[in-house]
């Protein structure tokens, strides 16, 4: 087993939201996603057959949830439960400082 830091690795340029599979097993995925400035496309909108737990460990985040319609603002140590099919978006990020998610996608057992 080898060990890492979740804070390391991060490039100096980021054109683009950064995402890194830490583990895949089973029916559970946890990714590390670095976000500067990023955002999702206007009228763009995840609908994922995965639930998501999101922890935002840095940063700050603001995210749109639908049915119901809910705007939350994230701060660092913010988490929640993003149930499977549950429309949302990322509204904006953090682009003075690097916003560091810990993403867990699961499936409900069978």
């Amino acid at each position: 087993m080898s060990s890492a830091n979740i804070f390391s690795s991060i490039p100096d340029q980021l054109p683009n939201e950064l995402v890194d599979v830490l583990a895949d097993k089973n029916q559970v995925r946890i990714e590390r996603i670095v976000s500067r400035g990023h955002a999702s496309p206007s009228g763009f909108w995840y609908d994922q057959q995965e639930h998501e737990f999101v922890l935002l460990l840095q940063g700050q985040a603001e995210l749109e949830l639908l049915e119901p319609q809910e705007r939350l603002s994230l701060q660092a140590g913010d988490y929640l439960l993003i149930p499977a099919h549950r429309k949302h978006r990322v509204v904006s990020t953090s682009d003075e400082m690097d916003c560091i998610w810990l993403a867990v996608f699961y499936h409900d057992r069978e």
